[in-house]
């Protein structure tokens, strides 16, 4: 991780852009994008709709709406990428008893196992990168993205 073009050896200056928060997580942040998208390439799907996967994880099936709303995206993003995991068979389309003119979505056998298998190769990934910390500062790091995705509204 410490191969980032052009950037120096040595720890910047505290007052140099590089050596903010929010310059290292965006920056660590497009490496590990990356970095998870190829691990799941091969499986036919994107971090999206990895994501989407997540979000029907819960169980209940959920609207396309209501999924848009969660994930923070527009709804057409929904539709595409349920198309597309429709046709690999991980998620399923009912439509709503209560309104028929919406579609609720729900994971099938193969979106668990796709899933499941997603989640396995992130934590592999999760190895790799922090590989280089001692057990206490996977820790402090694990806990502090939490506070911070839990801040943001992420889960």
């Amino acid at each position: 991780m410490n191969d980032v073009k052009g950037s120096p050896s040595q720890e910047p200056a505290p007052e140099a852009l590089t050596g903010t928060l929010t310059f290292r997580l965006g920056t660590v942040g497009t490496l590990v994008g990356a970095r998870f998208t190829a691990a799941v390439e091969d499986l036919g799907v994107r971090p999206k709709h990895v994501g989407l996967l997540s979000v029907l994880s819960s169980g209940a099936p959920a609207s396309q709406q209501d999924v848009a709303r969660t994930m923070g995206v527009v709804p057409s993003l929904v539709v595409t990428l349920a198309d597309q995991l429709e046709g690999l068979g991980a998620i399923e389309r009912v439509r709503d008893p209560d309104d028929r003119r919406r579609h609720r979505l729900g994971l099938t056998e193969e979106g668990r196992a796709l899933l499941a298998e997603c989640t396995a190769r992130a934590r592999a990934l999760d190895a790799e990168l922090t590989a280089g910390l001692s057990a206490t500062e996977r820790d402090a790091l694990a806990h502090a993205m939490g506070v911070l995705a839990r801040e943001a509204g992420l889960p």
